[in-house]
């Protein structure tokens, strides 16, 4: 029966399977973010190369290019989660899922040929490239928290998927490497051509392509693995109804997989597993969805927006942060700086944000996904309070070790927070059939909010007096108010968690459908006729033939 099926994958020990999915799903999100999180100092290059130095400053790019750069790649990560999720229930994980992958593979590619060497060209291709890799990296996100959380069994499953989000900080560190091995490489080769500050070598045009091209490796070297993975079995007994197959896979890659022997062995299996409710009639556009799942799909996706402003705003402080430690740009060369911006992303990944990943992986099946979430947005708030109210009168002109340590403390409570919360909710909560199309949509809000974060703040926390601003930007708000919002938003997190956010720790996906959304289901729980007959309306219930 699908149900014992389903029970045995709940109950399958944990074993190198689960380690290699982990890996697979992972890579796609490591090369995620070593895509979006090399554009900083690359951007520093293309400054240096392609715009002309003034007023005995090095070369920028533009604010607004920057922007464009950094909001077409966002752009492109909405549209492939809606894309790509909603591809995902239909015809499949495993089917499309390859699919996400070869596109980031290109496109990183692409993003380093850049087609050209003139300046237009250059940066139009940039974005063309850049706007289809978001597509594929917004694909990867859906994808690999539902194919995760459908082969995971409930006692690990949170820290599974918190596993598979927690590649982000190794992607982000595999970039930060990088950059820091070429650009070092790069600086000692040309050491005879007596660059400097104002004088940017031929060379570093390849050394920007170069970065931005090995983010296509991890991915490339996991291809073969994600298309010899197996459709996952729930959607294959759930959603394409084929018990028998569902059963055959798992045994193909758990490999001490047996339906009596894990169910007999596990001491839930002892009292009857509450039955997932009967496959939905009603489509995702339908009054039944609304009041089923509504609720749940506006909890994840309202989060993951609230979270992805702040989180993404956190290029605010990194100009302020290099004044006291890093020398200005005009007394570096290119390649020097652009080691420096990678160093600095280094540190912060050590320091806060590789930690806050292992701290949600460790408690987040102890404590639960809603009280971390809670937490997380507590404490991003107060930190960011800290941060905002002596701004002006302190922190503008003492830059020093408090300041960071302040930093990175919202970085580790965004990761030991929401930020892997949100990631995770949308895989435990909805429907089979609906499960990837609900992630997608609830990662697109995500990243709408990043683009207001990473863009709109940016430019809001530029100081209204003209003579204090950076180059090439527009008065705005002023820091500390750009901060008193951003602590804000945490606070409204914290709110909509408490009312809204769901628990799913330690309970089947089934479970958590059941006991979040479907109420007629809980009516048939409580009241089961005596001889089971109200499972036949089912399939998942329909004997196998062995």
């Amino acid at each position: 029966m699908a149900i014992k099926v389903l029970t045995a994958l709940d109950v399958a020990k944990t074993q190198y399977y689960h380690f290699k999915a982990i890996l697979i799903a992972g890579m796609g999100l490591f090369t995620d973010s070593y895509d979006l999180f090399c554009i900083s100092p690359v951007m520093k290059l293309i400054g240096r190369i392609y715009y002309d130095a003034r007023d005995g400053n090095p070369g920028l790019t533009p604010p607004t290019v920057v922007s464009a750069t950094v909001a077409i790649a966002l752009l492109g990560t909405v549209i492939g989660q809606l894309v790509f999720g909603a591809l995902g229930d239909r015809i499949g994980r495993r089917r499309v899922y390859g699919l996400s992958l070869l596109l980031m593979i290109s496109s990183s590619i692409g993003c380093g040929f850049s087609i050209c060497r003139t300046r237009k060209c250059v940066l139009t291709s940039l974005c063309f490239f850049r706007f289809l890799l978001g597509i594929g990296i917004g694909g990867d996100y859906p994808l690999s928290a539902t194919i995760m959380s459908e082969f995971a069994n409930k006692r690990t499953r949170g820290s599974f998927i918190a596993a598979v989000f927690s590649m982000q900080g190794f992607g982000i560190l595999a970039s930060s490497a990088v950059t820091m091995a070429l650009t070092a490489a790069f600086d000692r080769a040309t050491r005879q051509d007596d660059i400097g500050p104002l004088k940017t070598p031929e060379a570093a045009d390849l050394a920007w392509r170069l970065i931005l091209m090995i983010g296509a490796i991890p991915a490339g070297l996991t291809f073969y693995w994600r298309m010899s993975m197996p459709e996952t079995p729930r959607y294959t007994a759930l959603v394409e109804n084929d018990v028998i197959k569902a059963t055959s896979d798992m045994g193909r890659v758990l490999g001490d997989f047996d339906l009596d022997t894990d169910i007999a062995e596990d001491s839930e299996a002892f009292r009857p597993p509450p039955p997932p409710p009967p496959p939905p009639s009603y489509g995702f556009f339908s009054r039944q969805f609304l009041i089923r799942h509504g609720r749940n799909l506006f909890a994840c996706s309202m989060a993951w927006f609230l979270v992805d402003i702040p989180y993404y705003s956190s290029t605010l402080f990194q100009s302020q942060i290099y004044k006291p430690w890093f020398p200005p740009a005009n007394h570096l060369n290119a390649y020097e700086e652009a080691y420096n911006v990678a160093k600095f992303q280094a540190i912060i990944a050590v320091a806060s944000t590789l930690p806050g990943y292992f701290a949600s992986v460790y408690f987040i099946d102890r404590i639960g996904r809603r009280k971390i979430q809670m937490i997380g947005f507590f404490f991003m708030a107060v930190f960011l309070f800290a941060l905002a109210g002596p701004y002006d009168k302190y922190w503008h002109d003492h830059t020093n070790a408090w300041f960071i340590i302040l930093y990175a403390l919202t970085f580790f409570f965004s990761n030991f927070g929401p930020n892997v919360i949100t990631f995770i909710s949308p895989a435990e909560l909805f429907p089979a059939r609906f499960r990837s199309t609900c992630h997608g949509i609830s990662g697109a809000w995500g990243k709408v909010g990043a683009i207001i974060g990473s863009i709109g703040f940016l430019w809001a926390s530029q100081e209204k007096n003209q003579g204090k601003i950076e180059r090439g930007y527009e008065p705005g708000i002023g820091m500390m108010n750009a901060l008193f919002i951003l602590a804000g938003i945490c606070v409204i997190g914290l709110i909509h968690t408490y009312i809204f956010t769901p628990e799913t720790k330690m309970r089947s996906l089934e479970e958590n459908e059941s006991i979040c959304g479907q109420n007629e289901s809980n009516e048939q729980l409580k009241s089961p006729s005596a001889d089971g007959s109200h499972l036949s309306s089912s399939p998942l219930y329909v004997h196998s033939p062995s």
